[in-house]
């Protein structure tokens, strides 16, 4: 491996950004623009998972030139709401704490270049970040394990010896895929059953619950 120090993967939506929210409203406005409202509960379920399968199922299978529409706007709309992007409690220290251990903190996001561009502007945090994906990296996204594999590739890690922490089910699901366990927080606005009965290997309230406990999780495991 071209870096044998264990890593900590990151989902950033939801997870170290308080974003799934303005995504829903974009997406909202996005499809009543179109002509196909959407309402904001069935939005919300469905973010964290392949942009391209959430436009295809909440648009019950649109043209696709619709579906292209969709997605322009949903960026046009969600760049226009950038300036409400803040980052999650606790979210730079738990990156900080992580990095100050000697492991690899590592931003496994399928977000596009434009959308990664404000994340990464808002968590103020690329100094002690080794590796990041992005949608350019695969074909389909979360729940589909490839980010996670491709982020694990770039950390030079195999999956024994890296943890995954995310706020959605799809991450569960993806990280369980990609054979590493899943530490989950609750501020996406995912409820705590779920991610447990999806598999996490723990469930905290945010970024900085999880920061004072990191000595209880499988973290601290990793060699």
């Amino acid at each position: 491996m071209a870096n044998s120090r264990p890593a900590v993967l990151f989902d950033i939506d939801g997870t170290l950004v308080d974003s799934n929210y303005l995504h829903v409203h974009a997406w909202q406005r996005a499809f009543a623009e179109v002509g196909l409202p959407v309402q904001a509960w069935h939005i919300h379920r469905s973010i964290g998972m392949d942009g391209s399968i959430l436009v295809d199922e909440l648009s019950r299978g649109a043209p696709g030139d619709v579906q292209k529409r969709l997605k322009d706007l949903h960026t046009r709309y969600y760049q226009a709401g950038a300036a409400l992007l803040t980052t999650l409690p606790g979210a730079r220290r738990l990156l900080r704490t992580v990095a100050e251990r000697d492991l690899q903190v590592v931003l496994a996001t399928s977000a596009p270049e434009d959308e990664l561009a404000l994340l990464r502007s808002t968590l103020d945090c690329d100094d002690v970040v080794s590796a990041i994906t992005s949608s350019a990296d695969v074909e389909q996204a979360k729940p589909n394990p490839g980010i996670v594999e491709v982020a694990l590739a770039k950390a030079g890690v195999s999956a024994e010896r890296a943890v995954f922490v995310g706020d959605a089910v799809w991450d569960v699901e993806a990280s369980g895929r990609a054979g590493l366990p899943c530490i989950a927080v609750l501020s996406g606005g995912v409820s705590r059953c779920e991610l447990e009965e999806a598999g996490a290997a723990a469930v905290f309230d945010d970024a900085e619950v999880l920061c004072e406990h990191l000595d209880d999780t499988v973290i601290t495991m990793l060699r």
